[in-house]
């Protein structure tokens, strides 16, 4: 059990270079196994979901060489091959799933293990995937503790409309249209910044696709793929996470970012908890005028509200990280998770920091914030940034914190206490069996 110790009370200040998404990293990497070429990535995060899908790689032949220090990563899947009796996908993390069409695609037959899984958000169903499969002419079975998924002959171009918008269902219809000789259109596709990157990446092999960031593409496959070298954005969230790290402690953090046109409603949002941010020359900067307040609407009897929903709404993602400064800012707050079911459970841990906060349902919270807060040792489920959200109001009070099961926070931030400790903060990570 990985945990991470705070003290503090200290003001956040300095210059922080945000990673790559992770939710752009791992489609992206399960995608180069449809090119028999060289590849080059570089700004390639150095993050345990990336070091298991690069195991899996060299476990089936491929060339991987993985600079660390620099992030840059050399690929080439031309050697590759597939066992389904005897190669297993990785476990613990639900990006496998998009291993799947490439291996259709290049030998047939995909294997997926029954337990693959990623943060604990409730129920997320595998059966939009499993459409998807089919759809292009996949046969999907269960064999002893997996799936099986094969293709008697090439995958065939599809139409599909998806149930409700999934960025990895969205990013298997890409990869499996992008192998399927002919024109593929998905309605009600994810549109978000991660799955644009990573269709810009696919443009770069030699796929044509049409309505990149809207909620209908259309993919024209079947051709032969190329390699290249690719350099990944810096990851929105890890931004956006910065940003809202020097606000709650009263300090001032820059934060390199390339892509403020994905920002307007994140900005926004920040200004509901009179927070300002500011873009210029490629760094974003947020401030406020004395302590964190909750704006009040201009209609009268309303909460201010932070509703969370695929993109182009608020990113769900994010919403853990504004509920921690919704409990640090004087008024009250309504968050609403639209997506998952499971996503508000965590939230009775901060009233072990003194903070007084009321789930309405399984989907809704309302923050009564600007209570006096204490520090206090707390549990984080398996969630990202619900355990930074944690560290975040640690981070806010004076004295020593700890936020324990903090583990899934180096699933997607590498160097995470490095970055904030160059920005002044007093944390270290403790690891107990």
């Amino acid at each position: 059990m990985s945990s991470l110790i705070v003290h503090g009370g200290t003001p956040l200040r300095g210059r922080i270079t945000p990673s790559a998404n992770k939710n752009a990293v791992l489609p992206v990497l399960c995608a180069t196994l449809l090119t028999r070429e060289p590849l080059r990535l570089h700004g390639v995060p150095d993050i345990t979901d990336v070091r298991k899908i690069l195991e899996i790689f060299r476990s089936l032949g491929s060339q991987v060489r993985m600079d660390h220090a620099t992030g840059t990563l050399e690929l080439h899947h031309r050697d590759t091959a597939f066992d389904a009796a005897r190669d297993r996908l990785p476990e613990e993390m639900r990006s496998s799933i998009m291993l799947v069409p490439p291996l259709l695609a290049r030998f047939g037959i995909a294997r997926l293990e029954d337990n693959v899984k990623g943060c604990t958000l409730g129920v997320r169903e595998i059966d939009p995937h499993v459409d998807v499969f089919r759809r292009f002419g996949g046969v999907v079975e269960r064999a002893s503790g997996s799936l099986l998924v094969r293709c008697a002959g090439p995958l065939v171009p599809a139409q599909h409309w998806l149930d409700y918008t999934s960025v990895t269902t969205t990013e298997n219809f890409v990869l499996c249209a992008a192998a399927a000789k002919g024109s593929s259109t998905l309605t009600n596709a994810a549109s978000e910044p991660h799955v644009q990157e990573f269709c810009r990446f696919m443009a770069m092999l030699g796929v044509r696709i049409e309505g990149i960031g809207t909620s209908r593409l259309t993919v024209h496959g079947g051709g032969v793929l190329g390699g290249g070298e690719f350099r990944f954005d810096e990851d929105f969230h890890e931004i956006t996470t910065f940003l809202a790290l020097g606000a709650i402690t009263g300090g001032d953090v820059v934060v390199r970012n390339s892509a403020p046109e994905n920002f307007p409603l994140i900005d926004r949002t920040f200004d509901k908890f009179g927070v300002t941010v500011t873009h210029a020359d490629g760094w974003s900067r947020a401030s406020s005028n004395g302590p964190l307040k909750v704006q009040t609407p201009f209609t009268s009897n309303v909460l201010t509200k932070v509703e969370a929903a695929p993109w182009p709404y608020f990113p769900v993602d994010l919403l853990p990280i504004f509920i921690a400064l919704g409990v640090r800012a004087q008024g009250n707050a309504m968050f609403w998770n639209k997506v998952y079911d499971g996503a508000l459970g965590w939230t009775g841990e901060l009233s072990k920091f003194g903070a007084h906060v009321f789930s309405s349902d399984p989907h809704r919270l309302i923050s009564f914030g600007g209570s006096p807060l204490t520090p206090a040792v707390v549990e984080s489920p398996y969630i990202i940034r619900v355990a930074i959200a944690l560290f975040m109001v640690a981070a806010s009070i004076e004295g020593r914190s700890e936020i324990r099961n903090a583990a899934p926070i180096r699933r997607a931030h590498p160097r995470f206490a490095e970055n904030l400790r160059s920005l002044g903060a007093q944390v270290e990570w403790t690891s107990e069996e």
